[in-house]
C-alpha cells in the first residue's frame, strides 16, 4: 500500500489544541460569535480578514475570506451544528478553490470550560483532516490565531 491511499489514522486526521485565557468563559465564547470580534483575530498573523458573513445559530452558516500577505484570497465556510452559550459550539469547516467549489469538508468542536472567574480553557478538537499535511497547514493557521485571540481578550477586558 503506498502512502497516497493508505488511511490515516484517526489520530492523523484530527488536530487537538488546548489554550488557557485569562478571559471570563462568556469573552472568550463571544469571541467566537461575534462577528466583529471574529474579524479581529480569526485568520493567521499577517493576513488580513476581508468579506465575510456569519448567521450564528443551529442550522446557520458562515463564509469569510482571509487574504494572504501576497494578496491572494482564501474563502472558508461552513455551517453551525451545535451552539450552546458559553459551553460549546460545532461547526463544519471547509475551503472554497479558486473557481468557488467547496472542498473537503471537517468537523470544528470548541469547548469553554470556566477555570475561575477570569480564566477559561478553550479545548479545540478538528476531525475529518484527508491528508497530515492538511492537518499540520491547520495546526499552523489555528495556532497564529489563537494567539491574536490572546491579545483581543487582554484588549476586551482593558476596555
Amino acid at each position: 500500500m503506498n502512502a497516497r491511499t493508505e488511511a490515516l489514522t484517526s489520530a492523523d486526521s484530527e488536530l487537538i489544541l488546548t489554550r488557557i485565557f485569562d478571559a471570563p468563559r462568556a469573552l472568550v465564547f463571544r469571541a467566537w460569535t461575534d462577528p466583529e470580534q471574529m474579524a479581529r483575530w480569526a485568520a493567521p498573523r499577517g493576513f488580513t480578514r476581508g468579506e465575510a458573513s456569519s448567521d450564528v445559530r443551529v442550522g446557520g452558516a458562515y463564509r469569510a475570506c482571509i487574504r494572504s500577505p501576497e494578496g491572494q484570497d482564501h474563502w472558508v465556510h461552513g455551517v453551525y451544528r451545535e451552539i450552546v452559550e458559553p459551553e460549546r459550539l460545532v461547526m463544519t469547516h471547509g475551503w472554497l478553490d479558486d473557481q468557488g467549489q467547496p472542498g473537503p469538508m471537517t468537523l470544528v468542536t470548541v469547548t469553554f470550560e470556566a477555570l475561575g472567574p477570569r480564566r477559561t480553557r478553550m479545548n479545540f478538537l478538528q476531525t475529518g483532516f484527508t491528508s497530515v499535511a492538511s492537518r499540520d497547514g491547520h495546526n499552523e493557521g489555528w495556532t497564529s490565531s489563537f494567539e491574536q485571540l490572546v491579545e483581543l481578550l487582554a484588549t476586551e477586558q482593558d476596555a
